[in-house]
């Protein structure tokens, strides 16, 4: 079996943070240790001041009636888990069905969700802790601030419950989870173009690769996650070029090319540059946007198949594309090449352009689209109100690539010939400068 490289510190904990994120584990078990250790500290308190000390604010109760109230309350909690994880479950099927099984991951991070499950198992392991701790006596008093916490915390999870199926309900509405999806690519847009200190953009046609560059290969099948520029370029001495032959979010087969370096680096060097690329198992969107076009997109193409039929929904799907891709269009992008005042520079040749992530937001929409005339004129008019909006931010260059989107697109459906005169017409205009793009009348 292929070994993995050791991921360096950075890369590593980038994944640590974003796997918790999108664990249904890791914080309930955080919550629940937390439930422990407040069951602990509530009891050795209850044990100092005596369990019958005047304690403000505190429940009084006597130990037979605290025995059947935590009892009743740890059974609860243990048969709601149950519930809240079908739930859950569930949620994750329609999810899949309905949308797309890549957005499964929004359900997944949710922190509310996550954040409920600890609660019921928390509750449940502080009941059973401190059920020890009561005499079972009739006449003895109940330790009063282990009971009162046990209530304190039955309601607190109770409410919860509450909140976590309003916020179920919610989350499965298409307008919510393509506004999950948007939002977070636009925090990943937002990274991309960002330079370390001291590395500056370089043009990456002034490094071609000689024949003779030494080739390091992958080790593993997977996902390219995430790249750590300023590890490679550390790694390596001054005056060596360091080209990237995959991109973010490509998956790459064991035994393909990842690196090609010249001059020929050292053992240890090369060690030093597979752990700098992150190979996962799954797609993630750590430093990928095109990732959050492919769910955004998916969505829409579901939403137009046969099966599901849904044209408002891929009219909505359209619109946060839209809103997507103003960042994407006017945020500078991870430059092609960098380097250092030592000489050293990375290239990444194969990172999308603008137009590429144009064309993948758009080019399936646009072709699956042909036989819903309104879903079309959305489009339209999200393209027109994009041309728009870069002539606005003084970024002209993109404009042809948004024309070209939009003049496919009517010749398509100009091609069919399905189309009634009137409907052409008015998708004509639609797509002229005379209009308003953001008439949204018919």
């Amino acid at each position: 079996m292929a070994r993995r490289a050791v991921l360096t510190r950075e890369l590593r904990l980038a994944t640590a943070r974003y796997r918790f994120e999108e664990s249904l584990f890791l914080l309930p078990a955080l919550v629940m240790v937390g439930g422990i250790a407040l069951a602990i500290g509530a009891t050795a308190v209850d044990d100092a001041v005596g369990h019958d000390a005047q304690v403000p604010f505190t429940l009084a109760m006597s130990s037979n009636a605290a025995t059947w109230l935590l009892a009743t309350v740890a059974g609860a909690m243990i048969t709601t888990v149950g519930v809240v994880f079908s739930l859950t479950v569930v949620s994750l099927q329609l999810a899949s069905d309905q949308f797309s099984p890549r957005v499964m991951r929004s359900f997944i991070r949710d922190r509310l969700s996550q954040g409920v499950i600890g609660l019921l198992v928390g509750t449940f392991f502080y009941c059973v802790l401190v059920l020890p701790n009561i005499s079972g006596e009739a006449t003895d008093p109940a330790p009063r601030l282990s009971l009162t916490l046990a209530v304190v915390l039955t309601v607190v999870t109770v409410v919860g419950i509450i909140a976590h199926l309003d916020h179920l309900a919610k989350g499965l509405q298409v307008g919510n989870l393509v506004r999950v999806i948007g939002v977070e690519g636009g925090r990943v847009v937002a990274a991309l173009g960002r330079v370390p200190a001291g590395l500056e953009p370089a043009d990456p046609e002034d490094f071609p690769p000689p024949e003779d560059a030494t080739v390091i290969r992958c080790r593993v099948d997977g996902w390219v996650s995430q790249l750590d520029v300023r590890h490679v370029l550390g790694t390596v001495p001054g005056g060596t070029v360091v080209r990237l032959e995959t991109r973010i979010g490509a998956y790459i087969h064991a035994g393909e090319p990842l690196f090609t370096v010249w001059p020929a680096p050292e053992a240890r060097d090369r060690e030093g540059l597979s752990a700098a690329v992150e190979v996962s198992n799954a797609r993630t969107m750590l430093q990928d946007v095109d990732f959050a076009i492919r769910q955004l997109v998916d969505i829409g193409l579901r939403a137009l198949s046969p099966a599901v039929n849904d044209p408002t929904t891929a009219e909505e799907v359209i619109l946060r594309l839209g809103s997507l891709m103003r960042s994407v269009l006017t945020e500078p992008l991870a430059p092609q090449a960098v380097g250092d005042s030592d000489g050293r520079v990375l290239v990444q040749p194969w990172n999308l352009d603008h137009d590429e992530l144009l064309a993948h937001a758009f080019d399936q929409i646009r072709q699956t689209c042909l036989d819903q005339p309104h879903v079309a004129a959305t489009l339209l008019r999200v393209l027109r109100m994009l041309v728009s909006h870069v002539r606005a931010e003084g970024d002209e260059e993109r404009v042809p690539a948004l024309e070209r989107q939009m003049r496919l697109l009517l010749e398509s459906l100009e091609a069919r010939g399905a189309e009634h005169p009137e409907d052409l017409a008015y998708l004509r205009e639609t797509a002229s400068d005379e209009t308003d793009p953001a008439d949204h009348s018919r």
